[in-house]
């Protein structure tokens, strides 16, 4: 039974996603390389104040690897590879965890399953060992599996009726109509339904492989013995992935509208269109420009459409860098009669950024708000562990959280101006609306959102 919460990609995950990418500490983390003697590699943080461990996992095995007319299937297994593995089933592994106060879970997103372990240093052995058991032999048994696809399969109901999803949901089909990224992540009724044991199985061992496998660890543990046991967790794991590979496509955004018409008190908006890539030159300057739109109050979309008109109570965008594509992606929630005018606002503010670029005392802020934001988000080991593990997927060095505060200031004025150009795409930005919207015309038939 995974120990997270069933998440959707909601405005909150587009300012993680910035904040993850840009932020920088308030004190210094000194990070180490730990490769061990099979070639597997992890970064570790260590810290021997308390006695805990966390370890954070990301394998390159999410919704987008669900196969076809199966939406959900990465959710179930990540809801059911800790449901029993070895000669334990599910109440007796579950017990195994309790019983010592062991922390393990493991997450399906969309490009990526999340593992985490919290161990106390007394009982790791035990820890990793379970671990190792669910990532090497899982049962799959019948009462679980069916348990948690009930679990999930009334989350999907959920979100089926509720319209903030139903509009990301549309976004995402209308932006990615023949990729992977325009099913639902969260899973279908139909597609859940559908998911066998069998393709819980080929999914386990051709999605939980060493390719692509990123790891960190921080807490009470030595790199030494960090080498050892990345070889006992990962060693016997398959070296690379046997799922059919995931392409890398723009989305397909070329200012269409999207309304889906639902009687509901206050519409649901989700706009954006393609963004920048954590790899691009230009990454850091997009990051500062999206702080200044979106970065929360006093950003400019918060004082134009809450503060000086109240259109709505909140509005916020941000950058969204995946695995095969990259966005700018946003939203808003405001009454019918208020959408036109919400979006109007949006897209002259757009227009405006590209235009004219930021002011000399927005970036001076936003450079400020980025550099010193850092420590809100790291309160205690895993968050340590999570942003470590973040990083790495983004590519960025491990000398990241020193040269950050250095690359962001060495992002001049021309250079944003340059960014703000390539980075608002106004003509380009892609709306979705689910509600009533007076005034608001879709332009394009809907897709089908299954």
């Amino acid at each position: 039974m995974t120990h997270f919460p069933l998440r959707r990609l909601g405005r909150a995950a587009f300012g993680l996603l910035t904040l993850l990418a840009v932020s920088g500490p308030a004190q210094a983390i000194d990070i180490t390389a730990v490769t061990s003697p099979g070639g597997i590699k992890a970064w570790l943080v260590e810290d021997h104040s308390n006695p805990v461990i966390a370890l954070n996992i990301r394998f390159t095995l999410g919704s987008a690897d669900d196969p076809a007319g199966k939406a959900g299937a990465a959710r179930l297994l990540a809801a059911t590879v800790d449901e029993g593995a070895g000669e334990l089933d599910s109440s007796a592994f579950q017990a195994a965890l309790k019983d010592q106060s062991i922390s393990l879970g493991f997450r399906a997103g969309m490009d990526a399953t999340h593992a985490t372990v919290m161990t106390l240093t007394d009982t790791s052995a035990d820890a990793f060992r379970l671990f190792r058991l669910a990532l090497t032999q899982p049962r799959f048994d019948r009462e679980p599996v069916q348990r948690m696809r009930q679990q999930l399969l009334a989350a999907a109901q959920r979100k089926d009726r509720d319209p903030s999803s139903q509009a990301r949901r549309l976004w995402w089909r209308a932006a990615f109509p023949d990729h992977p990224y325009g099913r639902s992540r969260d899973g279908t009724v139909d597609g859940l339904t559908a998911v066998t044991v069998d393709d819980l199985k080929a999914l386990h061992a051709g999605g939980l492989t060493r390719d692509g496998l990123t790891v960190s660890a921080v807490g009470d543990i030595t790199p030494a013995r960090l080498a050892a046991v990345l070889d006992d967790l990962f060693g016997a794991l398959p070296a690379g992935r046997q799922l059919p590979p995931v392409t890398s496509t723009p989305p397909r955004t070329t200012g269409q509208v999207y309304v889906k018409t639902e009687n509901i008190p206050q519409a649901q908006v989700v706009f954006g269109h393609a963004g920048i890539d954590t790899a691009d030159p230009d990454w850091f300057g997009a990051a500062i420009l999206m702080e200044i739109m979106s970065g929360g109050f006093g950003s400019r979309l918060m004082t134009e459409v809450r503060e000086k008109r109240g259109l709505a109570y909140g509005v916020s965008a941000g950058l969204a860098p995946l695995d095969h594509s990259a966005l700018v992606i946003g939203g808003t929630a405001t009454r019918n009669d208020r959408v036109a005018d919400s979006l109007a606002i949006i897209r002259a503010e757009w227009r405006r950024m590209a235009e004219h670029g930021p002011s000399p005392a927005e970036i001076a802020d936003a450079k400020a708000a980025i550099i010193g934001g850092y420590a809100l988000g790291l309160t205690d080991s895993p968050a340590i562990a999570r942003r470590l593990t973040g990083l790495q997927s983004l590519g960025l060095p491990i000398s990241y959280f020193e040269d950050r505060p250095a690359r962001i200031n060495a992002v001049t004025a021309d250079d944003l101006r340059r960014i703000a150009k390539r980075l608002f795409q106004g003509d380009k930005l892609t709306i979705a609306v689910v509600g009533e919207p007076v005034g608001v015309t879709a332009t394009d038939s809907l897709p089908a959102l299954n």
